[in-house]
């Protein structure tokens, strides 16, 4: 069924109420602070601004599977310059790199990775806690190259725990990649195909004969596992089993626009949209390469770049006005610009 660009831009529009300004401060959940030492309670509500353990800032891009937060982190790395780290459960994993849809190293542009296929995945299930410590040493090595974090990732369970950890309080400029809900629907089942064609079933096939699959919790998880495992046991029909895997994975972008919903509205996350629908429109109509960028650059790359240079600039003066504070003797915090996270088990998966 064919989307007008004009009416899924509408609709888009009142998904939630536009904010212009990106740059907030990330801390800890208000709960947690009960439970800290009376010091770092003190600290906590001074929040970062001081230049006392000051943090630099990152961009955390969020959205549902295939809207393309992966083609944007990629953009925006390569024009501040910046690295990326992975924040999906299960791209973190090392194998299945069809099945999980990791974007291919002659895609990236010479764009570093972080934690995208490095985890054994028979070294059990990343815990958001683990993920969290080395999301943030990631994030620390990036900034000590004078580079920009770019977080991208659709596990919002993950992103909820990096910004809401104590130890990682940075400031943030969150994006959020959309596309119109039918049209996105419909681009998954031709990914799914896609996918098939690429050789998934060949990688499972293969995957299945792997010794010591039955440990791969995490990475057992990505959804065409289950299904083909069931299609190669001779429970299910190739074709029932291709359909469960478009039906699955529709149902994911699903609960991941509500998550994220929910950190807009329920969290006040200040989330900065941007519109991928006509991007993948163009795509799917077949519509050609250069229709389809000039769609990405229009509503997608051009408003997060927009976003990202106004908070790197709100940024940098926040950051002088501090200083002056501190030489007069002001001190200067930023309690009001710290998210009222609650707990990451809130979010789910």
């Amino acid at each position: 069924m064919r989307i007008p660009v004009a009416r899924a831009s509408t609709s888009f529009k009142a998904l939630l109420r536009p904010t212009m300004t990106s740059a907030v401060v990330v801390g800890p959940p208000n709960h947690d602070q009960r439970q800290l030492p009376q010091q770092q309670q003190q600290q906590h509500r001074r929040g970062c601004g001081s230049s006392k353990g000051r943090k630099e800032g990152m961009v955390v891009i969020v959205g549902a599977t295939g809207t393309g937060k992966s083609k944007l982190s990629i953009d925006v790395a390569t024009r501040f310059p910046g690295e990326v780290v992975n924040a999906d459960k299960i791209q973190v994993y090392a194998g299945l790199d069809i099945t999980t849809n990791k974007i291919p190293i002659c895609d990236r542009r010479g764009v570093p990775h972080h934690l995208l296929g490095d985890m054994d995945p028979a070294a059990g299930e990343l815990s958001p806690d683990s993920f969290c410590l080395l999301a943030a040493s990631a994030v620390a090595g990036i900034v000590s190259r004078r580079r920009l974090p770019v977080v991208a990732g659709g596990s919002n369970s993950l992103i909820h725990a990096l910004l809401a950890d104590p130890s990682l309080r940075r400031r943030c400029c969150l994006l959020w990649v959309h596309v119109e809900g039918e049209l996105l629907e419909e681009y998954l089942d031709a990914r799914v195909d896609e996918m098939v064609e690429a050789g998934m079933v060949e990688e499972l096939s293969e995957y299945f004969q792997t010794p010591g699959r039955e440990k791969h919790v995490g990475l057992g998880k990505a959804i065409g596992v289950k299904e083909f495992g069931d299609y190669f046991g001779k429970r299910r029909t190739f074709s029932e089993a291709v359909e469960e895997i478009k039906t699955n994975t529709r149902r994911l972008a699903e609960a991941q626009v509500g998550k994220i919903r929910r950190m807009a509205e329920e969290l006040s996350w200040p989330l900065r949209p941007v519109d991928a629908t006509e991007a993948v429109w163009a795509r799917l109509r077949g519509k050609g390469k250069e229709a389809e960028d000039a769609a990405w650059r229009r509503h997608v790359l051009g408003p997060s770049l927009e976003a990202i240079d106004l908070f790197l600039t709100e940024k940098r003066l926040l950051l002088e006005e501090e200083e002056e504070e501190e030489e007069e003797g002001g001190g200067g915090g930023e309690e009001s610009l710290l998210l009222p996270f609650s707990p990451a088990t809130e979010l789910g998966a």
